[in-house]
């Protein structure tokens, strides 16, 4: 018996590898749909391409200047930027407003969405006044908010070379355009007084807002991607260095969180952070950052996607006045690559996204990986609950551990390209959502996989010194003709891509996906930024669509006036009639350069036409948890949230 048992012992290993990979064979042989299938599935969606307008008057660019360091690696160093967002700008009650970042002219662009109503007014950049600027730093996403809870929704512009700039609405403005917004400074004191900048050179790439604390206001996480130092900088040779590690970097730039602590209709005032994160993570090289309360207790939980190393994730135990939090770690077994698991990934995190995809009632998660076929060949990673009830996710995560599988192979969702932005959306009201991913990195003439795959497997000690880094130069291609995805659920669960099938499967490499409901007809439209090429907005005409829920939710302020200010946090948890649970929140910012809207969207499956049951949880401006069951018809709804929660 003992030498049986030492025998297994020994062949151990070998009988595990050879699990893994019969269980990656029988994956990769997972039945796929059929033509006929696949056109069924698509037949429920469609989407009409419109052109955004953008304002005349600007000198276009196909590349950025760069420090002399990164001359041979500008399209490298070029390869970010594009961002945008939807939401209500101008208080006529819909999200039919753009923020977005057009690399092509390094501006941040408001502008309506396209179709009814775009002749409100004319597309035009936020002008940043008399704020000291320079001509090496360029703009990297934008995100709207109320950050001084006057009702009025303003924008936090986060850039390269530069701390972020809050534009804040003006609130006595007639008409929108760039008088409309007066430019503050999110960092007071770090810059130099006069007209040209000379402070800080902040390199961000990521930043969601929350409130943290739960002190009833909302916070802003920024995540900084280089360490700080002349990126742009042509004139510049040194002072910026790449990652130490393809798998393990903890070089890039500091993270910081800023805690509102007060504001005016013309102000507001931030405590700047330097050390919630410990050290290993706050220098990570964020490209996607999200925040989402997980477990109910209406306290957000943060994920960061992380380029050259682990992501990470945190449990929020923070109080009013002090932000708190505890990294959680998916519970790995001899089944569980560490790559697929929560906090313990080797990947490339590019963005990210919250949403309930096997329709538990608990939140899941989407990774955005870089996952091209003979080129670096990661996986996405599809997180799914492996808990059904709150309690018992909050049990977990106050104990460190992060109960999400990786679903991504038998999804059918794990291969799709160089991934960046990604999210979950309802697009049909089917009551099961899909998943929008933007794709692609370089586009050029010359393939440049080949150097590339060379570079992933060098030695770390050359990586951090860019001289060591093949040339990726303005001409080159890495994935430049990969495409935007939308995976919708097929007849088996698995997913099928019906972008092809769509029209959406443009080649041209694609960054930051805002979603929102554009004209009020209860379908989610999209809106697109493209790295070097025109965003595009794609309208909503599915047919057939099934009846929705939707809420905008704010905060009550009798002093409010606008669009009010968004109930950022709240969560909704709907039941329909058949017993089915779908749950949605008002999102401050997730994912990689774009942002949904402050609306909460929820398709109901079918056509509802009576009342549905909506428990709503909130946090009121002092602080203080409600939460409230009402019946509410399918539709759209305006609802004030203060005490209680009443319809405006």
């Amino acid at each position: 018996m003992t030498a049986t048992v030492g025998w297994l012992r020994r062949q151990l290993p070998g009988i595990v590898a050879l699990v893994l990979i019969t269980s990656v064979f029988l994956i990769a042989r997972l039945p796929t749909y059929s033509a006929a299938q696949t056109a069924g599935v698509a037949s429920k969606y469609a989407f009409s391409p419109m052109s955004i307008a953008l304002p005349s008057g600007y000198t276009q660019k196909t590349v950025r200047e760069v420090n002399k360091d990164y001359t041979h690696i500008d399209a490298w160093i070029s390869s970010v930027g594009a961002a945008i967002a939807m939401n209500d700008l101008d208080g006529d009650g819909l999200s039919n407003d753009l923020c977005l970042v057009d690399t092509r002219i390094d501006q941040v662009v408001i502008t309506p969405t396209p179709g009814a109503g775009s002749s409100r007014y004319a597309p035009f950049a936020l002008n940043p006044g008399a704020l000291p600027m320079n001509s090496v730093m360029a703009p990297m996403g934008c995100v709207p908010g109320d950050f001084n809870e006057d009702g009025h929704r303003d924008v936090l512009v986060y850039l390269w070379g530069r701390t972020p700039i809050l534009y804040l609405a003006n609130p006595l403005a007639t008409k929108l355009d760039a008088s409309a917004f007066q430019a503050r400074e999110l960092v007071p004191g770090a810059n130099s007084s006069g007209a040209t900048y000379i402070g800080a050179q902040w390199n961000t790439n990521a930043a969601t807002v929350a409130d943290f604390d739960g002190d009833g206001h909302d916070d802003i996480f920024i995540g900084n991607y280089f360490e700080d130092g002349p990126v742009l900088d042509p004139n510049v040779a040194g002072g910026v260095h790449m990652n130490h590690s393809m798998s393990d970097a903890s070089n890039g730039g500091e993270d910081y969180f800023f805690r509102w602590t007060g504001a005016t209709s013309g102000s507001v005032t931030y405590q700047k952070l330097d050390h919630v994160l410990p050290r290993y993570a706050s220098k990570g090289w964020e490209l996607g950052a999200a925040s989402n309360d997980l477990d109910g207790d209406l306290l957000p939980e943060l994920y960061l996607a992380n380029d050259f190393g682990p992501d990470r994730m945190f449990y929020n135990r923070s109080t009013p006045g002090t932000i708190k939090f505890s990294p959680v770690y998916g519970v790995r077994t001899p089944l569980i690559p560490k790559s697929k698991s929560v906090g313990h990934d080797s990947f490339k995190g590019m963005g990210l996204d919250f949403g309930d995809l096997n329709g538990d009632g608990v939140y899941d998660m989407f990774v955005s990986n870089i996952t091209t076929s003979f080129g670096i060949q990661e996986s996405n990673l599809q997180f799914e609950s492996s808990v059904k009830t709150l309690p018992e996710l909050r049990a977990r995560l106050r104990a460190g551990e992060a109960p999400w599988e990786d679903k991504s192979a038998p999804a059918g969702t794990a291969w799709s390209g160089w991934g960046w932005d990604v999210k979950i959306e309802d697009f049909n009201n089917s009551g099961t959502p899909a998943i929008a991913q933007a794709t692609g990195f370089v586009k050029g003439q010359t393939d440049r996989w080949p150097q590339l795959q060379e570079l992933a497997t060098a030695n770390d000690q050359m990586l951090q010194n860019p001289f060591w880094w093949p040339n990726v130069r303005e001409g080159d291609d890495i994935g430049g003709s990969q495409t935007l995805h939308l995976f919708a659920k097929g007849p088996s669960g698995r997913y099928v891509d019906l972008a092809p099938s769509l029209g959406l499967a443009v080649p041209v490499p694609t960054r930051g996906i805002a979603t929102g409901d554009a004209d009020g007809d209860g379908r989610i439209d999209m809106a697109v930024a493209r790295q070097w090429d025109a965003p595009v907005f794609y309208q909503n005409t599915s047919p057939g669509a099934g009846s929705f829920l939707g809420l905008k939710l704010t905060k009550a302020n009798a002093a409010a006036k606008g669009a009010g200010t968004p109930a950022t946090g709240a969560q909704v948890k709907v039941t329909t009639p058949d017993g089915r649970v779908h749950i949605g929140r008002v999102d401050g910012s997730s994912g990689h350069s774009g942002r949904r809207s402050s609306d909460v969207h929820i398709g109901l499956g079918g056509n509802v036409t009576g009342a549905v049951k909506a428990e709503i949880c909130w946090r009121d401006a002092t602080g203080k948890v409600h939460a409230q069951v009402l019946q509410l018809t399918p539709g759209w709804h305006s609802l004030e949230l203060g005490q209680q929660a009443k319809e405006k």
